[in-house]
């Protein structure tokens, strides 16, 4: 009994001297009056909790530059029709979000991807604080077919 109270107490200690990474609002990191939209071509994917995250290669005033857009849990893009598959190496997307605070990075907060067939999707998080800019999240999706009567 000894041991295992021992054993128990000591995996305790140790699992609270792991660092914790939190989970972020919004507008602890990301810009709302520095909306950007960003077209060009994935060049990697990060399908990882607690947000997946979609590198993507866009040239602005004439020089390459790859950015990191932040985009919901892997969960909720999967519910929204976004998946691995669809955001292959080299698949062309367009992005509006929001900048980071610190503009000099290149990151940004996804709100919409749009593919090259005009299909637009919801890929931010809810709940954490980003604008809604009045435009529905389901804005692009076919709407449902009227009621039976």
């Amino acid at each position: 009994m000894r041991i295992a109270f021992s054993l128990l107490a000591a995996s305790l200690v140790l699992a609270s001297t792991v660092p914790v990474a939190g989970h972020h609002a919004f507008g602890a990191e990301f810009d709302p009056n520095a909306p950007i939209k960003l077209q060009g071509k994935v060049v990697k994917l990060e399908w990882v909790n607690p947000h997946a995250w979609i590198h993507i290669a866009v040239v602005k005033d004439g020089k390459p530059e790859v950015w990191m857009v932040e985009g919901g849990t892997p969960n909720t893009l999967l519910r929204r029709g976004l998946t691995r598959d669809s955001l292959t190496v080299g698949t062309e997307l367009v992005v509006d979000g929001y900048q980071t605070k610190d503009h000099s990075l290149k990151r940004a907060n996804g709100r919409d991807v749009t593919f090259t067939d005009g299909r637009k999707m919801f890929m931010g998080s809810s709940g954490t604080g980003a604008p809604r800019d009045g435009r529905d999240p389901g804005e692009g999706k076919k709407p449902p077919p009227p009621p039976a009567r």
